[in-house]
């Protein structure tokens, strides 16, 4: 009987475990990385992929494509303003008259791109943190103890 109490709460815990999905963000210099875990499995994934893990979720998934927006611009202007950044520092280095006027525009798309991206990860986490909501609300956690006077089952919700 104690081993078939043992092994039922071995095969709850296991199927507890099923099914169970999470994202998490990790933000790096410039970017972020994505991984997704379903049971017992890691993936890095891809932004384009996240979205379509939120999918389902239609709060989420808003928040994801908003969060793409500020990072389709971001990524837009920090590029066009390096490029500005760099034509006047060619010229000057090349020994021509530079334009100066580039320079500090460039200086300002790439400033400007800084809180827009800041905005990006924001957005995205939010919407991280949506959808790990809603998938940790649904299942049931199962610990299983064992001691010198016997085992116990703790199932939380």
């Amino acid at each position: 009987m104690k081993y078939l109490l043992i092994l039922g709460a071995v095969l709850l815990t296991n199927l507890s475990a099923s099914g169970q999905e999470q994202l998490t963000m990790y933000p790096t210099l410039g970017s972020v990385h994505f991984e997704y875990q379903k049971d017992t499995a890691i993936y890095q994934i891809t932004p384009r992929q996240v979205g379509q893990i939120l999918f389902d979720n239609p709060a989420a998934y808003k928040e994801f494509k908003k969060a793409r927006t500020s990072s389709t611009l971001s990524g837009i202007m920090g590029f066009v303003g390096a490029g500005l950044l760099i034509i006047p520092a060619a010229t000057a280095v090349a020994g021509g008259d530079p334009e100066w006027a580039l320079l500090a525009g460039g200086a300002a798309l790439v400033i400007g791109s800084i809180p827009i991206s800041m905005n990006y990860r924001r957005r995205a986490q939010n919407a991280i943190d949506m959808f790990n909501k809603q998938h940790s609300a649904l299942r049931p956690r199962t610990k299983f103890y064992v001691s010198g006077r016997g085992a116990a089952l703790l199932i939380t919700f």
